[in-house]
């Protein structure tokens, strides 16, 4: 009688124990350990599933195009064009449906990267040109932070030069003409590589307020960010001077305005301003309102510009100045006959009012050392218990 066990299931160690009653289960058992024994896991085929094979399918016929890519194209799924061949695909569109890479997302929109030759523009005006960061990115039409980033990250490559290190430039050339860049004008018609005056939200602003103002009260945003900096109210003079919005944004650029500060020791904290005082470059509102009113006069807007950023320049210098003195007042320098080391010696106050009731105010040293934190601590509240208004 054949054995009920099948014969492709029948490993070589049972082989000996299995009892050969009949030639031709013998003989299948011998063919199948034969099999068995010739056959290796590693060398196993992969099953070939739908999905693999359509995907390979596509990849060489019409997604051939994209092997290589064409420098200075994008090289994006979406150049492909529903029933076109191949040949009619290799172009691809042109504007913002060149930006867009997933084809199952229509909108997302790849942003620009700077080109090399913006790179260095902006760290020459910076560097050797001694501009401002605010002026370069007004007139390259870049975030003063992508243009301070960019400055570290060219002296940090001149760095690497320096100490012989080898910079990955084949790769930075390859994304360079694979995706959409920001190329620099030689006509003086920048394009813009991103906003550069968005307001950024203000923590004290998230929290909903109700506050009520008689009708017979102007309430201009000076005073709402007073209510939401939880200020008291203006008197009636104050008030009126500070409706002067163009005076007070004036007075911001040409750094000779001052800003009142409330609340006591580790609270203190500067009174919320408009949004006019609030954007990167304020003074680009003083520009449009000479354009409105002096449309014809060009080079007196100019001029008008140029003083400004001149006075402001002059005011920043004077206020660092004042910092430096300031700090140096307080040190005590040292400097041993028998050392080549200078010690510096600062007295410090260490008291209630500079540490605070929690040991960490902001005035006092050490405040990030001799007080363990409570996170890890067991039994603490982590969730906030108030709302702080």
């Amino acid at each position: 009688m054949p054995p009920r066990i099948q014969s492709h299931r029948v490993s070589n160690s049972l082989l000996p124990f299995l009892s050969s009653s009949s030639s031709t289960s013998s003989s299948t058992l011998s063919a199948s350990a034969s099999c068995l024994s010739r056959y290796d896991f590693s060398t196993t085929s992969v099953s070939q599933t739908r999905h693999r094979e359509t995907m390979f399918n596509w990849l060489n016929n019409e997604g051939s195009v994209f092997k290589y890519h064409v420098p200075g194209e994008t090289n994006y799924v979406t150049r492909l064009q529903k029933g076109n061949d191949a040949s009619q695909s290799s172009s691809p569109d042109v504007g913002v449906e060149n930006k867009k890479p997933f084809p199952g997302n229509q909108d997302f929109v790849s942003e620009s990267i700077l080109s090399e030759e913006l790179r260095m523009e902006i760290y020459k005006r910076v560097v050797e040109q001694k501009k401002s960061i605010r002026v370069v990115s007004v007139e390259l039409r870049v975030d003063m932070r992508r243009v301070g980033a960019v400055i570290r990250l060219v002296e940090l490559e001149k760095r690497w030069k320096q100490l012989g290190k080898n910079l990955a430039l084949p790769y930075a050339r390859a994304i360079h003409e694979m995706v959409p860049t920001t190329p620099l004008a030689t006509d003086g018609n920048q394009p813009s590589h991103e906003s550069t005056n968005d307001l950024p939200i203000h923590r004290l602003t998230e929290p909903q307020i109700f506050y009520p103002v008689p009708e017979s009260r102007p309430f201009t945003r000076v005073d709402a960010g007073r209510v939401f900096s939880g200020a008291p109210a203006l008197v009636h003079k104050e008030a009126e001077k500070s409706r002067d919005h163009l005076a007070a944004v004036d007075d911001l650029v040409r750094r000779t305005r001052t800003f009142e500060r409330i609340g006591k020791g580790a609270n203190e904290q500067q009174v919320l301003q408009p949004a006019d005082m609030r954007i990167p470059h304020p003074q680009l509102i003083l520009v449009e309102k000479d354009r409105m009113d002096h449309p014809n006069e060009y080079r007196e807007r100019v001029k008008r510009y140029n003083e400004r950023l001149a006075d402001q320049d002059a005011s920043e210098g004077k206020r660092r100045a004042v910092a430096v003195a300031r700090r140096e007042a307080t040190l005590k320098h040292v400097e041993p006959e028998t050392s080549r080391f200078q010690f510096r010696i600062q007295d410090v106050v260490v008291s209630r009012t500079t540490t605070g009731r929690d040991g960490r105010g902001p005035n006092a040293p050490g405040r990030r050392y001799g007080v363990p934190s409570q996170e890890c601590k067991k039994g603490q509240v982590k969730i906030p218990t108030e709302v702080i208004v």
